[in-house]
């Protein structure tokens, strides 16, 4: 009679085989790690981070999606900050960092509610009803501009530029490379994309 033999696994020394609410606890203080290391570059008066990466190499930036990849996250709850991070920058270009601290402090508030026993399902449910309460407050808010007034529609570009610029080292002279980017851009038609747009960077000098 054959008897089923028992399944051996082989694990890492320090592998964490926690599960249930506690892993969920250790996912939640992974990613919050990861959030207060970005968190103080938000912000006009945000903070530079130097990062080494080895060989001499040396990156130094306040940019959320720049820190995060050069980050070396083996944690792969907390890698998800990364992919948040990267898809961020990739649709919009900008809010890199806003949207790591955001990701951050949800799974923050979670937490409480989860040690208590709360399903995470139902904590998600209350996440996205408050998402549509907050998208139809922004519909509140929100001004109509009309395209056909070039001067007003340029003025809000502007305006949309400089805000962009604020956390940046040229946050100084945010109203002369505002101008740039909207004249830069204006110049396409409508059906050109973007990338279309070159940068030439010169080295500066004294």
């Amino acid at each position: 009679m054959n008897r089923m033999q028992p399944t051996i696994l082989l694990l890492k020394e320090g592998t964490d085989t926690s599960q249930g609410v506690p892993q969920l606890i250790s996912n939640i203080n992974a990613c919050c790690a990861i959030v207060d290391t970005v968190k103080t570059t938000l912000g006009p008066r945000g903070m530079d981070k130097l990062v080494y990466e080895g060989e001499g190499k040396v990156t130094i930036s306040n940019d959320g999606a720049t820190v995060m990849r050069l980050l070396d996250i083996v944690h792969p709850a907390a890698k998800t900050l990364v992919d948040i991070a990267k898809s961020q920058d990739a649709e919009v270009g900008d809010g890199t960092t806003s949207v790591v601290i955001l990701a951050g402090e949800f799974l923050k508030e979670s937490k409480a509610f989860v040690e208590e026993g709360v399903h995470p399902q139902i904590i998600i449910r209350a996440y996205r009803k408050s998402c549509e309460l907050a998208k139809q407050k922004i519909k509140e808010l929100s001004i109509n501009i009309d395209s056909n007034d070039k001067a007003k529609m340029r003025d809000f570009l502007e305006k949309c530029a400089a805000t962009s610029m604020n956390s940046k080292l040229i946050a100084s002279h945010k109203g002369f490379f505002s101008k740039m980017v909207v004249d830069a851009v204006q110049i396409l038609d409508d059906d050109l994309d973007l990338d279309m747009i070159g940068i030439k960077k010169e080295s500066g000098g004294s």
